[in-house]
């Protein structure tokens, strides 16, 4: 099977993120957080909503009725109707020296777990767990700069997640029924193999796909860290991936123009979407935030 690489409509951001198939509805939500804005379209990349917010959006996970989001400073319920934002749960805490990033619902739809980057140079943020009751938002691991690569391994028993200037992805137990999470099992060490890793996501088979934003490639690897493929991305900055399309076969991959800090490109394809297909793989339909019924 030959790999093939395309670019997902005429579609860009600022800082591209989260991507997010929605089987239902076939179509990818994603976010522009420099935009502060969610966008969606279909299958072949043809627009279907573009929602602007007065905050930067770091991450979404779908929910019964729209969509979960992790604005900067709170978590809000946005309607798939009109994409108006309702919000359920305020940072404790928030300065403005940070905001809230990355982001994955749980495999059993009970819990979102999103964490935080710095504006700063401290390593201050925290992740926190938002239970779907609307009844607990805990903090989680702390002394994160740049809270990223959160994912579940297919049975969610295993949770991953990164500081993205650590250069590995920490493992930790993970109670999918109860949302606790256990004891650091692990580390996958990106020694040798890439730099930053940001965004990532989980195959049926349990690998990695993690997107090396300094390095323009999105690398798979093992749980036990062994690197099973690289693949260099046609535009620099890759930020998430997320498998979707037709049989989950298809990998989506944002990218990031102007960061708003350090990562700025004037590449012609700077904030793009890659369409990367013929990896012979299958990726996990992502749940759904089951909001007021856990």
């Amino acid at each position: 099977m030959t790999v093939a690489i395309a670019f997902f409509g005429e579609h860009r951001c600022l800082l591209g993120e989260s991507p997010l198939w929605d089987a239902d509805g076939q179509r990818l939500w994603w976010v522009d957080s420099a935009g502060c804005r969610i966008y969606a379209a279909d299958a072949d990349g043809a627009p279907q909503v573009t929602w602007q917010y007065d905050s930067m959006v770091g991450s979404i996970g779908l929910a019964n009725g729209g969509l979960i989001a992790g604005f900067a400073d709170h978590f809000a319920l946005v309607s798939e109707a009109d994409g108006r934002a309702v919000p359920l749960a305020n940072v404790p805490g928030h300065d403005g020296s940070m905001r809230l990033n990355d982001g994955k619902v749980d495999r059993a739809g009970a819990h979102y777990i999103c964490g935080q980057t710095r504006m700063g140079d401290d390593a201050a943020g925290q992740m926190f767990q938002l239970s779907a009751s609307g009844a607990r938002l805990q903090p989680l691991a702390s002394g994160m700069r740049i809270s990223n690569a959160i994912c579940f391994s297919p049975d969610g028993t295993m949770l991953y997640f990164a500081d993205s200037l650590d250069g590995v992805i920490r493992c930790h137990a993970y109670d999918p029924a109860t949302g606790t999470v256990g004891a650091q099992t692990g580390t996958i060490s990106l020694a040798g193999i890439g730099q930053a890793p940001d965004g990532a996501t989980v195959d049926a088979d349990g690998n990695l796909w993690i997107a090396l934003v300094l390095d323009q490639a999105i690398a798979c690897v093992s749980p036990a860290g062994e690197l099973l493929r690289r693949i260099a991305m046609p535009m620099p900055y890759p930020s998430c991936p997320a498998f979707g399309g037709e049989g989950m076969e298809t990998l989506f991959v944002t990218s990031i123009a102007n960061s708003g800090h350090n990562l700025v490109t004037d590449h012609p394809d700077g904030g793009r979407i890659a369409v990367v297909t013929g990896l012979g793989v299958r990726g996990i339909a992502e749940s759904r935030f089951q909001a007021g019924t856990a």
